[in-house]
């Protein structure tokens, strides 16, 4: 009995291996409120504009199934490039940033980790993942 619950166990283990963050997007709210800059979010998302190439990085809007308008710097010497435009919904899994203004976004949506960016992150588009 004890082999099959280990058994058991270990094909529960393997089964969770590789699972990725489920969105959400109250926790997200909560960090924006709770001004919780750095905290990992994963979260639904309209594209606002179709993104803008500048330095490495792919950047565009978003507006979070919650209400609140992010910048996305999705870094594309890391990642690959996510082929979105305006009205299309993600996923973003990333670092939550938010400078004076208050100024939201979030970046490390890439799987390269790095000084800046501890956690791999992710932006989930038709089923396939750009990181």
């Amino acid at each position: 009995m004890r082999k099959l619950a280990l058994a058991v166990a270990a094909i529960l283990l393997l089964a969770s291996c590789g699972e990725r963050a489920a969105a959400d997007d109250q926790g997200l709210q909560n960090d924006i409120v709770n001004n919780s800059n750095g905290a990992e979010v994963t979260f639904d998302a309209t594209v606002l504009n179709d993104p803008v190439e500048s330095g490495g990085h792919e950047r565009f809007e978003v507006k979070a199934s919650t209400g609140e308008t992010l910048e996305i710097d999705h870094n594309t010497t890391l990642a690959a490039s996510a082929p979105i435009h305006a009205g299309d919904t993600v996923v973003i899994h990333g670092q939550l940033y938010i400078d004076p203004g208050p100024h939201l976004g979030v970046h490390c949506t890439h799987a390269a980790t790095s000084s800046g960016c501890p956690n791999s992150g992710w932006i989930e588009f038709k089923n396939n993942y750009y990181e």
